[in-house]
């Protein structure tokens, strides 16, 4: 099965950049399933049924938030009956929505997907291990679903890799968001389980993670109130990773960064590409 995660999209830029790519690079790469980290897609705080929409008719399969769900609040309407959108399954019970779900591909393979925030220097929130128990436990790899994507919201990167450790074996991705910063520590870990400590964000990167870059400097410089963080408004760039998994086992058998777009340097997966 192959498998494309995309990190944080952030504003128009990054919206704009997954609506250009993504189709092809489905087309392109054959994948089997898209998986997009939405909770900065409306102007950098949340996400609207719109955008919501927008993301999933670009190609995406299924959409994970983090610690700005419901900083739109129309989200804790639409998410209800949107069962492919997914707040943190750590959240409090009785949140609005669900943390994990189940993705079926266009040849009948099923992906569970899972979201989960992580608690060091976060907001405080359940154990966000036993909350990934729970789910791996009801849809266990090989028997209930045929690949696992597990999204570590996270600030931290020790709590992160502490993620990929616990589910090394039972899921085929482990994948850090939050940070908005791709990092270069993608690999299969021993029992099989491709990790990554943070997929990036798809928007500009001539920024401050995303945001225009005056205002992040000022509140550096200054410490004094200002005016409110608007998104960057230059081109996008994607940033994400790219998982192939065996048929028999749902494990990783191979990984690479994606970087798409300006700023960055580019690079795809050369077993697809």
């Amino acid at each position: 099965m192959r498998i494309l995660f995309l990190g944080d999209v952030v504003g128009r830029p990054g919206r704009q950049a997954v609506a250009e790519e993504l189709p092809r690079l489905r087309a392109r790469w054959k994948l089997d399933c898209v998986v997009i980290n939405g909770e900065n897609a409306a102007g950098g705080f949340g996400i609207t049924e719109a955008i919501c929409d927008e993301l999933l008719g670009a190609g995406a399969d299924a959409i994970t938030l983090g610690n700005h769900s419901f900083d739109q609040r129309e989200a804790l309407v639409f998410i209800e009956r949107q069962d492919k959108l997914l707040r943190p399954a750590n959240y409090p019970a009785g949140t609005p929505g669900r943390g994990a779900t189940l993705v079926e591909t266009p040849d009948g393979a099923r992906v569970l997907v899972v979201s989960v925030m992580g608690r060091i220097f976060m907001d405080a929130l359940d154990d966000p291990f036993a909350a990934v128990e729970r789910a791996l436990s009801d849809c266990p790899l090989g028997a209930a679903a045929d690949a696992i994507v597990v999204d570590m919201h996270a600030e931290a990167t020790s709590e992160k890799q502490a993620m990929g450790v616990f589910c090394d074996g039972r899921a085929s991705l482990v994948v850090g968001t939050h940070t908005h910063v791709p990092t270069g520590d993608h690999r299969i870990m021993p029992g099989g389980t491709a990790y990554m400590s943070d997929a990036g964000m798809c928007g500009d990167y001539d920024s401050v993670l995303g945001m225009a870059k005056d205002e992040p400097l000022r509140r550096f410089l200054q410490k004094t109130p200002g005016a409110r963080l608007e998104t960057a408004s230059g081109p996008g760039a994607l940033s994400g990773v790219a998982v192939e998994t065996d048929p028999r086992t749902g494990l990783a058998v191979r990984v690479a960064a994606v970087r798409i777009g300006p700023h960055l340097d580019e690079t795809r997966p050369a077993f697809w590409d």
